[in-house]
């Protein structure tokens, strides 16, 4: 039996559950949604739902 299940996390952006992503820090983002932040334009209304959602990184970090 094989037991390497690719397991499924919580993306901090779109707030659904996912496969495959990246950390950013603690925050894990989804790879749909990472494609979408990179090619979003900063005119672009949905800009600003990114922008606010990763700031919460800065919260939930600290320095040593």
């Amino acid at each position: 039996m094989n037991n390497k299940q690719q397991s499924t996390k919580h993306c901090g952006i779109c707030d659904k559950t996912k496969k495959e992503g990246i950390y950013l820090y603690q925050l894990f983002i989804c790879a749909e949604c990472e494609k979408e932040i990179v090619a979003t334009d900063p005119s672009d209304e949905v800009y600003s739902i990114y922008v606010k959602k990763l700031k919460a990184i800065n919260q939930s970090t600290f320095t040593m």
